[in-house]
């Protein structure tokens, strides 16, 4: 009898599909081709998110997209379709040197792009008119606030931006309505209780999207020959394109194993019940990928029984009723401790042609759009796992796993080493204080020369020398959650800190020469419409005495995983029962007491934000913003100031 084929004999494939980012490499597979590597496993990888963004943005693609357009109905031609199609000739001649420049590879083109006479201009630059020198509000050069003289590089950088999304808003009105360079598709899989919707977007005629995509998924194929490919979705907008992806694979050859994983997977699909998922996927694994793959693997390989797989969903034929039915195995065993999870490898990714874009000209801000970051996680989960809008009881958040400092700062080399990228972005939920002090530490005593940003929360831990010590380590940036800037609601929301410690806490960092970005939120169980402008009153007065310099105002949506949706009652609010569910279920309505026009005010909050962040309007009252009647806020004018001399 032969003896079981060892794990070396696989060889696995870990594919990013669109959409995710375009600057850098979503951390998946990295994660986890570093991972199988270091178990033996052949494992590579493929960006199919940039690929796919390089191939529409391309002379060829352009081309493809002026075929498309020749075909439709002139009814349903757009202005900006026809604005295209007149000036084809233009963007099919400056396609290819933007994209150049954006890559890094052709700097000196930034004059000419900068000019404003090299790049075709569609609606998207609109936006630049909303710009001024507040010294010269009269005359000049609309950008010339943000860049100045000598700022050209980002000055190219985000008009060749503005060029791009404009090119995105002709692929969508021309091509397929539902591409974003975000997000493709995302109203297909985001808290859709069947599969229905995107089964029949699966079964219809391919799009010029689809059909690229197709080639560039048969193309890695033939440059890997996998046995096993591994997709994984972070987010609901990368779920269309990871079924096609799949779809294309099983096409080409139904013998490779296809495997489904990541964060849509493990938030939303908890519940799977639905067979038709098992045409495109043979397997659907849960949380933390490394443990059920190792599993899978060794079952692939004849090594382990099929009911030892961990936290996985596979398709069977019921033996009595003779039907096709999902079953979720869990064979249960340790999960692999983080300090062994090894070093993420980019070994394979063209980190050469990912593009540095600069959609917003805040200097925080664009950090997320901007420069190829080498992703890093300091501890999985989260300490704090308390926040009631947060998926707490999932593994993500729940399982708080650290490792040492000594540990990170030998991944960091080995990063720096294979990439030779010294700018870093740690991805955890909220970083621990405890764990970034050794670690800058360490990175101190070792003269590691990085440049990093990550997540926190803005406990009163980050004292002002503590902020100092991490920004002496490289620290450029922090984002935390300061969420609805109201002691009542922080207190409900169980955040653990006051208004008044946040305000601390970030001019502890901004005093230190790091930025500092402020999640915000909106419409949470109980707020009120007074609630929120004093939240915005708030906001505005960490803008005005520099304590933050970005920020961002979220909808709250409640979760089924959050505290809020398995005890509304403890909030105040009821929840909308769901329908049946056999595929996604996350998202859920409820019904709040307040009866507050939620939607209404979000629109006053995000100009107020976006002009905040270019240092407009900050000595102006927060009504403004509003397009009806709020109350006077009812926050004292100096309240920030005052905690920050308290």
């Amino acid at each position: 009898m032969s003896s079981p084929a060892p794990l070396s004999a696989l060889r696995v494939l870990s594919i990013i599909p669109p959409m995710t980012q375009l600057n850098t490499p979503y951390p998946s597979a990295p994660y986890l081709t570093g991972f199988l590597r270091a178990q033996g496993v052949a494992a590579v990888q493929e960006d199919l998110a940039l690929a796919l963004a390089l191939r529409l943005l391309s002379p060829a693609g352009l081309a493809d997209l002026h075929a498309c357009i020749t075909t439709l109905p002139e009814a349903q031609r757009t202005a900006r379709v026809v604005a295209f199609d007149e000036q084809f000739d233009r963007y099919a001649a400056t396609i290819a040197p933007t994209i150049a420049f954006l890559q890094g590879r052709d700097a000196t083109l930034a004059h000419r792009i900068g000019s404003r006479q090299f790049l075709p201009e569609g609606p998207r630059f609109a936006s630049l008119d909303v710009y001024e020198d507040p010294d010269d509000p009269e005359g000049g050069d609309p950008m010339a606030w943000a860049f100045g003289a000598l700022g050209m590089q980002d000055r190219a950088r985000h008009l060749a931006t503005l060029y791009l999304n404009d090119l995105a808003d002709v692929i969508r009105e021309a091509a397929d309505p539902r591409f974003e360079f975000v997000r493709y598709a995302e109203s297909l899989a985001q808290s859709q209780a069947t599969f229905g919707p995107l089964a029949l977007a699966l079964a219809a005629p391919p799009t010029l999207v689809d059909t690229l995509l197709r080639e560039l998924t048969a193309a890695a194929l033939v440059r890997h020959r996998p046995t096993v490919v591994l997709l994984s979705v972070p987010f609901p907008g990368a779920v269309y394109a990871a079924f096609r992806i799949a779809q294309a694979i099983k096409a080409i050859d139904p013998g490779i194993v296809t495997v489904l994983g990541g964060g849509f997977v493990n938030t939303e699909l908890r519940e799977l019940s639905e067979p038709r998922v098992f045409d495109f996927f043979d397997y659907l694994t849960l949380d933390a990928g490394e443990r059920p793959l190792l599993a899978l693997l060794a079952h692939l390989q004849g090594q382990r029984s099929r009911s030892r797989l961990v936290r996985t969903f596979v398709r069977e034929t019921d033996a009595a009723s003779g039907q096709r039915v999902v079953r979720y195995i869990n064979f249960v065993e340790p999960d692999v401790p983080f300090a062994e999870v090894g070093t993420p490898t980019w070994d394979g990714l063209p980190l050469d042609r990912y593009l540095s874009l600069l959609d917003m000209l805040n200097p925080m801000h664009r950090l997320w759009s901007d420069g190829r970051w080498n992703k890093l996680t300091v501890a999985h989960g989260c300490y704090w796992k308390k926040c009631s809008f947060c998926d707490v009881s999932l593994d993500y958040i729940s399982r708080y796993d650290a490792a040492s400092a000594e540990t990170l700062a030998d991944r960091i080399a080995a990063i720096v080493a294979e990439t030779g990228q010294t700018g870093f972005h740690f991805v955890d939920e909220a970083a621990p204080p405890k764990s970034l002090k050794a670690l800058a530490a360490e990175l101190q005593r070792r003269q590691l020369a990085i440049s990093w940003w990550g997540n926190i929360r803005f406990e009163k831990s980050f004292t002002p020398a503590l902020c100092q010590q991490l920004a002496d380590s490289g620290c450029i940036a922090i984002s935390g959650g300061l969420e609805v800037a109201s002691d009542r609601l922080l207190a409900l929301m169980k955040k653990g800190v006051s208004v008044d410690q946040v305000a601390r806490v970030t001019k502890g960092f901004s005093d230190a020469g790091i930025l500092v970005h402020a999640y915000l939120m909106y419409g949470f169980p109980t707020q009120t419409v007074a609630d929120t402008v004093d939240a915005l009153e708030y906001v505005r007065q960490l803008f005005a005495e520099g304590c933050i310099q970005s920020g961002f105002f979220h909808r709250f949506a409640c979760t089924v995983h959050s505290p809020v949706g398995q005890r509304p009652q403890d909030y105040g609010v009821e929840l909308v029962p769901l329908p049946p569910v056999s595929f996604a279920k996350n998202d859920i309505a409820f019904i709040d007491p307040t009866g507050t026009d939620h939607d209404a005010l979000g629109l006053g909050l995000k100009k107020a934000l976006y002009n905040y962040m270019h240092g407009i309007g900050l000595d102006e009252d927060v009504r403004r913003w509003f397009d009806f009647h709020v109350p006077k806020p009812r926050v004292a004018k100096g309240r920030i100031n005052k905690a920050l001399a308290g």
